[in-house]
């Protein structure tokens, strides 16, 4: 049977058509659905709210971490000091969602703030591993200490609090370092129960070694809480987030987020 042979321009031809079909599908194609709210009105008052939680986070931490650093000083508890670092991390995290919010577009800084709360969570994991680790090796063992017990009390009833509102706050506004600001928060909370278990381990039954143990806790958590905001993940991620829902539905718990880690 004999072959006909193809034309050079219908080859040219059925190329360009190949191209024209994929201009025309990249054309089509649905835009990236951006993070941040785009409600105006929404916009103005959940960022009012997020800086407003901030400035609050910020005057709580400032006083917990005087209280927490001198009593952790006096009793020489590795963990107590470490928790009052960890606030001096809060203190941080919120004067970066401040200085987030002071732009026109904060969403412009997001990045930055992200890598700026990493580094503060990896700079606090740092030093309490390595005084854990030298208080175990050493078999120093740290005095009971009432203050830092009813501090961890005390943090254990403010911090959820201003922890959830921090995080709803963020994801309706879209905005991951506001969520990663909550979830340090969060952590805080987490600490206190830690802190107060050592404490009154150690205070109880004498059991100093339980002092170190929780600080080490505390490091690997503020490790694991660091490299999450680093990648910009974590529970309830906004940006992390693959739905086509937009910030609304997530504030909501819809779409990807409605895996139990953001219940309020």
């Amino acid at each position: 049977m004999p072959v006909t042979p193809r034309s050079a321009g219908s080859g040219r031809a059925s190329l360009g058509e190949r191209q024209t079909a994929q201009t025309r599908s990249l054309q089509t194609s649905p835009p990236p659905v951006s993070a941040w709210i785009t409600d105006s009105a929404k916009r103005r008052r959940l960022s009012r709210r997020a800086q407003l939680l901030a400035a609050a986070s910020v005057t709580y931490n400032m006083i917990e971490a005087a209280i927490a650093i001198t009593a952790g000083v006096v009793a020489g508890s590795v963990a107590l000091v470490g928790f009052g670092l960890d606030s001096v991390v809060e203190v941080s995290s919120g004067l970066i969602i401040l200085w987030q919010f002071r732009a026109r577009l904060p969403e412009s800084r997001e990045h930055i703030a992200l890598r700026m709360l990493a580094g503060s969570f990896f700079a606090l994991a740092a030093y309490v591993t390595f005084e854990s680790l030298r208080a175990l090796i050493g078999g120093s063992e740290p005095e009971s200490s009432p203050v830092g017990i009813a501090l961890a009390i005390a943090s254990l009833l403010v911090m959820p609090f201003l922890s959830w509102a921090q995080r709803r706050t963020g994801r309706a506004l879209g905005s991951n370092a506001v969520v990663a600001d909550g979830t340090q928060t969060l952590l805080c909370s987490y600490l206190s129960a830690v802190l107060l278990a050592g404490l009154v381990l150690n205070a109880t039954l004498g059991w100093g070694w339980a002092d170190p143990v929780a600080g080490l806790v505390i490091a690997a958590v503020a490790a694991r809480e660091g490299l999450e905001a680093w990648r910009g993940e974590g529970c309830c991620s906004p940006i992390a987030s693959t739905g086509h829902g937009g910030a609304e539905d997530r504030g909501r718990g819809d779409g990807p987020c409605a895996d139990g880690c953001c219940v309020d």
